[in-house]
């Protein structure tokens, strides 16, 4: 085996391997926020400090997560200030924001981790304050973390898993073979973790059962796109151009992955998911390159958020609003966990439109003029 094959089945192996710690459960709120973490600070809080991992892994965050958090915390909590800013994939630059965050007097954090064991000094640091932390779409992995809003990131995972068990046949006839790729997210982020575990829940079995066969499978560091496409170049080259099914964990490195199929005359040929529904994406979807995404209403996330930070702030309790837990070695920490739902070329119109959530002349934007997406979009 190629040793650069060997380190990348050695990256992947350790992100399925962090799976073992992580428990999903939808089960009531506890009382305490997670690990007991002091939430002193929060009482009359008007400060709110919102910290965005990256902005190359996915257009969501500076696109729809960064307005929709700041409108929706003023929203619900009248008066509020909101400092935001993206750590552009570095931990230690988060960190050093958190801090900055603390010393101008925020007394409620919302962070989106670039790393999620990575951001638990954020939680430290925020605690020595009395101040809570609230963990936004990534968990961060602490027992002291006070609360988590995302989504139920197994169910993403078995979405995207489902869609490949419903649709391999066609794409296994189409090309011979039965070879499917795995290019999974970033190991230091949990929700990667998440998906893997999801996806491998439906898949394995057709792998045990000979209906397809795993060929590569691999973690991409910091979710990054170009490095995405040479994993895939390179699991191309090792075994021939045969490939099936391609699992891409999201939108930004399926749009790269098909890059690499594309050289070698196999877009549209492929099986291709993706998550997060980016407009890239989403065309992707109406030119028959990718099969799919799952969209996730940023809007809820941001809202639920905002309902965490209005109760901290107003001294009332949450237990009504953080209805789910999820474990972290052994500490169930209140979260809200909201649904994902499957989008292919048969319902953009019908989920992606009807919410508003990008418009038709986003979809069309520098596409040809035609018909797409199974006809229910037609570009002018």
């Amino acid at each position: 085996m190629p040793l650069s094959l060997k380190r990348h089945l050695s990256t992947s192996l350790l992100s399925l391997g962090l799976i073992a710690s992580m428990a999903l459960a939808s089960c009531g709120s506890t009382s305490n926020n997670g690990g007991g973490g002091p939430t002193s600070a929060a009482k009359g809080c008007k400060k709110i400090g919102v910290l965005l991992p990256e902005s190359a892994s996915s257009a969501r965050w500076e696109s729809k997560d960064h307005p929709l958090l700041v409108s929706a915390i003023q929203q619900a909590l009248p008066g509020a200030t909101v400092d935001i800013t993206n750590a552009n994939g570095d931990s230690n630059v988060q960190l050093n924001q958190a801090q900055q965050d603390l010393t101008k007097g925020d007394c409620i954090l919302v962070v989106a981790p670039h790393d999620s064991s990575a951001a638990a000094q954020i939680v430290d640091a925020a605690h020595a304050q009395h101040v809570p932390v609230i963990a936004y779409d990534r968990l961060i992995n602490s027992t002291s973390l006070d609360y988590y809003v995302s989504f139920d990131n197994v169910q993403v995972g078995k979405l995207q898993g489902q869609y490949i068990a419903d649709h391999y046949q066609t794409y296994v006839t189409k090309n011979g073979n039965n070879n499917i790729y795995f290019i999974n997210g970033a190991p230091t982020d949990n929700n990667a973790t998440l998906f893997s575990q999801g996806v491998h829940s439906v898949v394995d079995p057709l792998i045990s059962s000979g209906k397809l066969t795993k060929a590569y499978e691999v973690a991409t560091p910091n979710w990054d796109n170009p490095t995405a496409q040479t994993e895939m170049e390179q699991a191309l080259t090792a075994h021939s151009n045969k490939i099936a099914i391609a699992y891409v964990a999201n939108d930004g490195m399926a749009g790269t992955v098909i890059q690499a199929l594309t050289a070698q005359h196999l877009n549209g040929k492929v099986l291709v998911t993706g998550q997060d529904a980016t407009v890239a994406g989403l065309q992707q979807i109406m030119l028959g390159n990718q099969s799919m995404t799952v969209y996730k209403a940023n809007a809820k996330e941001a809202q639920s958020t905002a309902q965490i930070v209005a109760a901290l702030s107003n001294g009332q309790s949450t237990s009504s609003i953080a209805t789910s837990t999820v474990s972290y070695n052994g500490t169930n920490i209140p979260a809200i966990l909201d649904t994902p739902v499957e989008v292919d070329a048969s319902n953009i119109a019908s989920t992606i439109l009807a919410d508003n959530y990008w418009q038709k002349s986003d979809l069309c934007n520098g596409l040809p003029a035609g018909t797409y997406a199974n006809g229910t979009i037609t570009c002018p």
